[in-house]
């Protein structure tokens, strides 16, 4: 009978850190441009004056016609990494 043995198998690798800049820049971005601070497709983010709430949900769930939906591509939690993102978008700041 074969055992395995926690000295012989590998560590499972690391899951990649949520890089929120590059996830902003290359989805996001494609809207709502300057990283939010400047209105394109999309309108402005920096200093929206919704809630995390709402901005969380939106991201999450899309408003139809207007804005797709990012809960598939995105975790609750990296979701509320994008919102922090927003919230401290200021004017001429590379973020």
């Amino acid at each position: 009978m074969a055992t395995a043995r926690a000295a012989d198998e590998a560590p499972a690798p690391a899951a990649p850190a949520f890089d929120v800049k590059n996830a902003f820049r290359n989805i996001c971005g494609f809207c709502h441009e300057d990283y939010g601070r400047k209105q394109g497709k999309g309108p402005q983010l920096m200093d929206n004056p919704n809630s995390d709430d709402y901005l969380f949900n939106r991201i999450r769930n899309g408003k139809p016609g207007r804005m797709a939906a990012f809960g598939g591509a995105f975790t609750d939690d990296q979701i509320r990494e994008i919102v922090v993102f927003i919230r401290k978008l200021k004017p001429n700041e590379n973020p």
